[in-house]
Parts: C-alpha cells; structure tokens; sequence
C-alpha cells in the first residue's frame, strides 16, 4: 500500500488507524527488539494496519512459529493477505475474540503480543477488555508490547500487568512511545 493509500485511510477510519502515517523502521525495530524469536512460537499482532510492523516480525520469526494478526479494516487485510508466508494468518475481527482464534492455531499460550491498536481512540472498557484477554493467553514472562504517541493510557497497562517500561522512539512521525509489560 502506497503512503498516499494509507494517509487516506487513515483519515477516512482514524478511529480504528489510530495514525495517519505508518509506523517508521525505527519504530519497528524499537518493538521487535523486545522479542526473543528463537523461542516465540505463537505471536500475535493487534492492529496490523498493511504489515509494515508484520514484515518485521515474519522477517524474524522461527520456520515453525506462526502470527495472528489482527485487523478490523477490511481494506489493510487484503493488503495483510498478499503478503506471502504460510507462518501469518490474517485475522479480520476484533482482539476481543484472540482465545477463539489463539486455539484454532493450535495453541493455548501466546509468547508476545504486539500491538498498534489506537486504545485513545476506543472506549475504555474496549480497552481494558482487550488488554486484559492478552494478559489472560500470554504465558508467563510473556510480554505485552504497545505503541503510543503519549503515555496517556500508560495506567491501563500499569494496571492490569502491575509493570510497564517506558521506551521513546523519536525518529518516527509523530514520535512514538513503546510500552513494554510483563506477565508475571
């Protein structure tokens, strides 16, 4: 998708894009970094927005460790599904249903959540839903990783997970915050 095609989309679904901009390799490799992909065998993405995040953990991942990634704009998961790796299934639902399809790829534990999801722009209760069934299907030690523009929602995570560490990533448009919480 052409940055035109997705400022576009971006504009017409702000609410569920959450961004007007993709996210920069720099923001990338600043939530990736936080994986251990020799041991990740089911990770899931939230938000997957047209895969530039994806492609950075399909680039990464084991031969045998497979992605959910969810996305509710049906535009970004025909981009999702042109992307060629049988380790990626494109999930076109809500995150609030990440059990139904965590078991339908064979598991029952997710190792890493990465997320985009624009929890500002959602209701609060969305929000504590979602973040709370993450925490429910990370196994333990697994981390929960999110991006944000400000760290106005930094207490949801704090109070679900009880931790949150704090990473700025300033070469991005606009400047990011990734938000890294452990299940213990």
């Amino acid at each position: 998708m052409r940055r035109i095609e997705f400022l576009r989309e971006g504009l017409r679904n702000i609410q569920t894009v959450g961004t007007l901009t993709r996210s920069s390799k720099h923001l990338c490799l600043g939530m990736i970094k936080h994986v251990n992909f020799s041991d990740a065998k089911l990770i899931v993405e939230l938000g997957a927005g047209d895969g530039v995040i994806t492609k950075h953990i399909l680039r990464n991942m084991s031969p045998d460790a497979k992605l959910l990634a969810f996305e509710v704009n049906p535009k970004f998961c025909d981009v999702l599904r042109k992307i060629n790796d049988d380790r990626l299934i494109v999930v076109e639902d809500s995150a609030e249903y990440l059990g139904k399809y965590v078991a339908e790829a064979g598991g029952s534990e997710v190792d890493y959540v990465i997320s985009a999801i624009p929890f500002v722009t959602l209701p609060k209760e969305v929000g504590q839903k979602i973040v709370g069934i993450c925490h429910n299907y990370l196994k333990k030690s697994g981390l929960y990783i999110q991006v944000h523009y400000s760290l106005i929602m930094k207490s949801l995570y704090s109070s679900i997970f009880g931790n949150v560490d704090v990473n700025f990533v300033p070469i991005n448009v606009p400047p990011a915050f990734v938000l890294v919480s452990e299940k213990h």
